[in-house]
């Protein structure tokens, strides 16, 4: 298996910036996709942002050029940075990932996971 762990959040003022991490590990694998996905209370969740294969990157139209999506395929870890966040607010952040498992005889699967996800709030 594959394990999403995100990191980074907490207590931001508004209008400030707050850098996100989601780190795998577990089993090898290949990178295919992950996905920034945030959700308020009472609201939706929705897509923010996502990178394919460490080089394609899409972005919600209400974060684009605020928020940057990138990956360190050295340590596995794709990266959220938001920037000028939106006055009093609170979300929680997920990452979301697929990819392509190796197992020992050679075989691939794929794989699909979510981490647990990381709170930030926005507060003076």
């Amino acid at each position: 298996q594959v394990q999403l762990v995100e990191s980074g959040g907490g207590l931001v003022q508004p209008g400030g910036s707050l850098t996100l991490s989601c780190a795998a590990s577990g089993s090898r694998f290949s990178f295919g996709y992950m996905g920034w996905y945030r959700q308020a209370p009472g609201a939706q969740r929705w897509l923010v942002a996502a990178i394919s294969s460490g080089v394609t990157t899409n972005y919600a139209d209400s974060v684009k050029g605020r928020f940057t999506i990138s990956r360190e395929s050295a340590t596995n870890t794709v990266y959220l940075q938001m920037n000028r966040l939106n006055p009093v607010s609170t979300a929680v952040s997920s990452c979301n990932a697929m990819g392509i498992i190796v197992i020992m005889n050679g075989v691939h699967r794929p794989f699909y996971s979510w981490g647990q996800g990381t709170q930030d709030t926005v507060s003076s």
